[in-house]
């Protein structure tokens, strides 16, 4: 046990090097992310598996066979407390032990048989009995017999072999195991440097971060115009840009009338003087067209029939237009240019602009608490350094490091001593001797049964820390042995089998060891004063913003007077009916060709001439006066309709823009307090969360990340279960059962041997087949047919010999 509590007494002493840290993160914000450098150790938490795996699983399945009982956790907490009494309390262990006990017993008996035995068995040989007898009986059974001591004694070697390699198996394995302790030891030690020299870089690392989080939290300060201004901005621009836009789409409809109404007025002036010159024109043309018909070639035939279709042409040469009902806009450009003279545009810019300087107006304002929250944020820095200065960072590791080098000093002294030990427990020789091989076993069997049951099987499954955590145990006065050893404060539940289990998952030291009763980091890393300060601050951000106007009252008195300037109570139907019509009732391009074909068929002569001459005016008129009209009233008919959209519900349009307008500037006047608050609120959580942030970062890292003490719990591992289980106890249990198995089964093959022995020695008689005489070697002149063969046995019989010779 003497390793176990080391090592967790380096738990406590590492616990008090990193007692002083922080908690667990809550969301990261988006533009801050921490992550500790990753820290890798060799050392793997249990062994890989090898085929001898199962032979080692074969004989705890025997060990559990013979001491099947539970762990003897009372038992063991009476010996630790030292009230164990062997004289009242003998039968709790010979409960326990009652199948070692067993099985003991009969190595024992073994032990001190086989030599009497043996002992026995040669005097009983020595007076020609137990098979010393030098005579042959022969039985009709004799070949079954022979066969059947063979094949026993063969399945006996086997089984003795297979023992035995058994043993030179589990000795192969220890060897290999102990030589390969000194790269796991290396392991460990170095796992365990490399938590002492990363834990000061980490702690490094984390306190490095608070200036990443502090330069994120100044930027926000510095950039307060378009964070929180840009916020209260963004709360206030449903309601204002609409209306905004609004006016200025009207102030630019202004505009448009305007132009409209000077265009109507200036198109209408040339479409009439236009239509004047035309009704002139065509009149003049109708006139000579009549008498150029009045011609004496137009009475006589074929002429008189062209002439009549001429003259019943002639009403269709006259304007068709009634542009003189049409009266000029003057009245309403007036209205309109008396409106313009106010700069509606300019106040809509004005209006924008106010509302635009929102978050300039912010950021001027607050300017100077703005260094108040960065001196408060500064503050919070100090207090994060001065908690990382009391960390004895340095001096903790420096005595750790003494540990482990203590530690690896000793390993190399002795690893040497058990490494040329190994080379003796290779037992070949006392095969022969398998008395003194079976008190091998039992001593084997003894300790390594015990130490699988008693230490091994408990580690593995915890109830040896269990035990361990038994209140009042390893100290009557405390309650707890490991926060008495650690704090002082035996009443703090803190147990073996926790630490371990934290350990194991690659848990910090911090919270494995529960060092918050040591050193409560939420106390030094509590910022709610500093949260409180910062908010004090922010609540104090005195934004005014009640000087936005989106438009004066002279801005009002100007819409309302463009929605009465008359241009909704237009006559718009004439203007557009007039608008649409042809400046003639007949195309006078089209008249103009059929008045010259007409001309064409008629005979040369003065009627001929006067027609083509009048055909030739009339294309004139169209190209000159008739063209340029239509394209005036096409004009005309684009600004009417620009007036008849303009004016189409104005007044209703004016009233929804003014009501509009109150509504946006009513709505500022009385919420814009509330989204300041709001906005500043959410403005000053934000550059808290930043710090809230990394300070659970910081107890995060600390409690579950920083001096993970995985590499402890290895290294106990190596100790417990990798060396004295796998790499001693197993091969060891291994070694007796093999060695034992092919102790035991010499008894058998010495029988059958003996028995089948009498089959292959030479003897002085034996029985005939042809009858039942006996009759001896000396007189035997016969084989199996009654004669003697001297080559019966290789050596010749010399008293045959000397017989036959006489």
């Amino acid at each position: 046990m003497a390793p176990i509590f080391h090592l967790l007494l380096l738990l406590g002493l590492c616990g008090n090097t990193i007692s002083k840290g922080a908690p667990s993160p809550t969301e990261s914000p988006d533009v801050l992310h921490f992550e500790l450098p990753a820290v890798n150790y060799e050392t793997k938490g249990s062994p890989k598996a090898d085929p001898i795996g199962v032979l080692f699983r074969m004989v705890h399945v025997f060990l559990h066979v013979v001491q099947p009982h539970a762990f003897p956790e009372d038992t063991l907490r009476k010996v630790i407390q030292k009230k164990f009494d062997f004289s009242t309390d003998y039968k709790e262990v010979v409960h326990y032990e009652l199948g070692l006990i067993i099985c003991v017993a009969l190595g024992l008996v073994f032990v001190v048989l086989m030599p009497l035995v043996g002992c026995c068995f040669c005097m009983c040989r020595c007076c020609n009995n137990c098979g010393g007898e030098m005579h042959q009986r022969q039985k009709k059974n004799g070949p079954f017999l022979k066969k059947y001591f063979a094949v026993s004694l063969l399945v006996i070697c086997l089984f003795i072999s297979l023992g035995i390699a058994y043993g030179f198996v589990a000795n192969h394995h220890i060897g290999t195991r102990i030589r390969s302790v000194r790269k796991l030891a290396d392991s460990n030690l170095k796992d365990l440097r490399t938590l002492l020299n990363e834990t000061p870089a980490q702690i490094d690392y984390m306190v490095g971060q608070y200036n990443t989080t502090k330069e994120k939290a100044f930027s926000d300060l510095n950039n307060i115009k378009p964070l929180l201004g840009g916020g209260i901005h963004k709360r206030l621009r449903p309601k204002v840009i609409p209306v905004l836009d609004d006016i200025k789409a009207m102030a630019a409809a202004m505009r448009e009338t305007k132009e409209a109404l000077e265009s109507v007025n200036n198109t209408l002036k040339d479409l009439k003087d236009g239509a004047g010159r035309l009704s002139s024109s065509l009149s003049s043309v109708k006139s000579n067209l009549e008498r150029s018909l009045n011609d004496s070639a137009c009475s006589t035939p074929p002429a008189a029939a062209s002439c009549r279709s001429i003259r019943e042409t002639l009403d269709q040469l006259d304007d068709n237009t009634n542009l003189g009902q049409l009266p000029f806009m003057n009245d309403q450009l007036d209205s309109v240019n008396e409106v313009l003279r106010t700069d509606l545009a300019g106040l809509v810019e004005e209006g924008y602009k106010s509302f635009n300087d929102i978050p300039e107006m912010v950021q001027t304002q607050t300017k100077n608490i703005i260094s108040d929250v960065k001196r408060v944020l500064d503050s919070i820095g100090s207090n994060i350094s001065n908690v990382t200065k009391q960390v004895p960072v340095q001096d903790a590791v420096s005595n750790f490091n003494g540990y482990v080098n203590e530690t690896e000093r000793y390993i190399n002294h002795h690893l040497p001593t058990v490494e040329e030990f190994e080379l003796y427990s290779g037992v070949g020789v006392s095969f022969l001797f398998c008395w003194i091989l079976m008190i091998i076993v039992i001593l084997t069997f003894v300790v390594g049964g015990n130490v699988e049951k008693l230490v091994c099987e408990p580690y593995e499954n915890r109830k040896l820390f269990q035990i361990l955590d038994t209140p009042y145990l390893l100290n009557e006065n405390w309650q707890y042995y490991l926060s008495g050893l650690i704090f002082g404060k035996p009443n703090i539940k803190l147990t073996f089998e926790q630490v371990y289990s934290d350990c194991k998952e690659n848990k910090g030291i911090y919270t494995s060891l529960q060092l918050e009763n040591h050193f409560n980091l939420s106390e030094y890393l509590n910022i709610k004063e500093h949260i409180q300060d910062i908010n004090r601050e922010l609540e104090n951000l005195n934004i005014r913003l009640d000087n936005i106007v989106l438009l004066d009252e002279e801005g009002k008195k100007n819409l309302k007077n463009f929605s009465s300037s008359g241009i909704d109570r237009i006559n718009y139907t004439a203007y557009l009916t007039e608008a649409s019509k042809p400046p003639t009732k007949v195309d006078l391009s089209l008249f103009a060709d059929n008045l010259e074909a007409t001309a064409t068929n008629l005979t040369q002569g003065t009627l001929k001439e006067s027609l083509m001459v009048n055909a030739e005016n009339i294309k004139t008129i169209h190209r000159q006066q008739v063209i340029p009209l239509e394209q005036s009233m096409s004009t005309l008919y684009q600004s009417i309709k620009i007036l008849q959209r303009t004016s189409d519900g104005l007044v209703v349009k004016v009233s929804k823009i003014i009501f509009s307008l109150d509504a946006a500037q009513e709505f500022i006047k009385n919420n814009v307090s509330s989204i300041i608050v709001e906005e500043s609120k959410m403005y000053g959580n934000t550059i808290i969360g930043y710090f809230e942030y990394y300070l659970h970062w910081v107890k995060d890292s600390i409690t579950k990340k920083i001096a993970s003490c995985k590499p402890m719990a290895t290294a106990l591992d190596s100790v417990v279960d990798i060396v004295l289980c796998n790499y001693i106890i197993d091969p060891m249990n291994l070694f007796w059962f093999g060695i034992g198995k092919a102790t035991i089964f010499l008894l058998p093959a010495i029988i059958f041997a003996v028995k089948l022995a009498k089959y292959y020695r030479r003897m002085d008689s034996e029985d005939m087949y042809d009858d039942v005489e006996t009759v001896p070697m000396k007189n035997m002149e016969y084989g199996n047919n009654g004669y003697h063969k001297d080559h019966l046995y290789g050596i010749p019989n010399p008293v045959m010999t000397s017989s036959l010779g006489h």
